[in-house]
């Protein structure tokens, strides 16, 4: 896979340059050593593309894990305590609410990763909430979050997130004074 696109939200590219160039680097290579050939594997069963060929997101999320658990990233999960908040919640029998959590997909010495191959919603998510919850957490100073180009997510399922569409979010958008600065890369086969 290639990185094509690179968008720096609220001096992302700067921070991840400054502090994380060595990581920036495994990272693309590691995006690098995917060829997406191999995941064009998917046989649409959607109304509007039945039977064509498509690009699998799960199994090139896969391949992506592999290469980058390879390099030592690992996943960063963090229970959710809602009884704090919700003192009327009825909790498990460990006092938290019965699997709650949130994750981040790569975690390396405070630079968080999240590849967002799937639905629309989760793309802002992960740069507006997430990493910002992690940041708040204790566990990441900036990010990157790596989304396909919309050439890459139209050979995709239907409602795909994409490079484009979230530049534009975020230009429209703007900074807060508590987003976390973070570089989106937009990948194609």
């Amino acid at each position: 896979m290639r990185i094509v696109g690179r968008y720096s939200f609220n001096a992302g590219e700067k921070a991840v340059n400054e502090r994380f160039a060595d990581l920036l680097e495994e990272a693309c290579s590691c995006i690098s050593a995917i060829n997406a050939c191999d995941f064009k594997t998917k046989i649409s069963r959607e109304k509007t593309m039945v039977g064509r060929l498509l690009y699998s997101p799960r199994d090139l999320n896969k391949a992506i894990s592999r290469q980058f658990k390879e390099k030592g990233w690992r996943k960063e999960r963090v229970k959710c305590d809602y009884s704090a908040t919700f003192p009327n919640s009825v909790p498990s029998e460990s006092g938290q609410a019965s699997g709650a959590f949130r994750e981040m997909d790569f975690v390396k010495r405070r630079l968080g990763i999240e590849i967002q191959l799937g639905k629309y919603a989760f793309m802002v998510y992960n740069v507006c909430a997430k990493m910002t919850i992690f940041h708040n957490l204790d566990v990441i100073d900036a990010g990157i979050e790596v989304v396909p180009m919309k050439q890459l997510a139209n050979e995709m399922s239907t409602g795909v997130s994409y490079f484009e569409q979230i530049v534009w979010d975020l230009e429209h958008r703007g900074v807060s004074n508590i987003d976390i600065p973070v570089l989106i890369l937009g990948i194609d086969a």
